[in-house]
C-alpha cells in the first residue's frame, strides 16, 4: 500500500517526515560522508600518529577526523532514514531561497587553491595575503589594501611562530633570498 499525502482540514500537506517521497531521500550524502571518513582512516596508515618533539603527530588528526566524518555519515544516513527533509534555511541575512552567489565561491575557491601554486615560490607571509585577500573578497571586502596588509601581517607572525616552534615552512621570501 503506497503513502499517499492526504491534505489536513485547513487544505495543508502535512509537514513532517511523511511529507518526503521515499525515493526523494538523499542517501547518496550519507554514503559520501562515510566514504570521505574511511579514505581519511585509510590515509592515517602512511601517517605517523607520533612525532619526535611532542606526543601528537599529523596520523591524530587525520584519524579524528576520519572517525568524525564517519560518526557524522551515520547519524546522517540515521536522519535520512527518519524521514528527515534537508532544505535550506535562511542565515542571519542569506536568504535560503536565493542562488548561490557564484562570484564568491569561486573568489573562495581561488583562495584555497592560491597556497598549492604560490607557497614554495612566493613563501608563507605573500601567499597568506593573497588568500587573506580573496577570502575576504569572496566575503564582500572592498578593502583591497587593507585585506592586503592584514593577509601579510597574519602570515608573517605565523611564519615566525612555527620557525620559533623549529618548522621549517622555507624560506620567509624565498624570492628575494630571505
Amino acid at each position: 500500500m503506497q503513502n499517499k499525502e492526504t491534505p489536513s482540514p485547513t487544505g495543508a500537506t502535512p509537514a513532517g517526515p511523511e511529507a518526503a517521497a521515499p525515493g526523494a531521500r538523499p542517501w547518496w550524502l550519507g554514503i559520501a560522508v562515510i566514504v570521505l571518513g574511511c579514505i581519511c582512516l585509510y590515509a592515517t596508515t602512511t601517517l605517523p600518529a607520533t612525532a619526535q618533539y611532542a606526543a601528537i603527530g599529523p596520523g591524530m588528526f587525520v584519524t579524528i577526523a576520519g572517525g568524525g566524518l564517519l560518526l557524522l555519515g551515520i547519524l546522517l544516513l540515521i536522519q535520512i532514514a527518519r524521514g528527515e527533509r534537508f532544505e535550506a534555511q535562511d542565515a542571519e541575512n542569506a536568504a535560503g531561497n536565493l542562488p548561490m552567489d557564484k562570484r564568491a565561491f569561486f573568489t573562495a575557491l581561488a583562495a584555497t587553491i592560491v597556497p598549492a601554486l604560490t607557497m614554495e615560490a612566493l613563501g608563507l607571509p605573500i601567499t597568506a595575503m593573497l588568500s587573506f585577500m580573496l577570502v575576504a573578497r569572496a566575503f564582500g571586502s572592498k578593502k583591497t589594501i587593507i585585506d592586503l596588509i592584514t593577509g601579510a601581517i597574519l602570515g608573517s607572525v605565523c611564519w615566525f611562530l612555527f620557525s620559533r616552534l623549529g618548522l621549517q615552512l622555507g624560506g620567509f621570501l624565498p624570492l628575494a633570498g630571505f
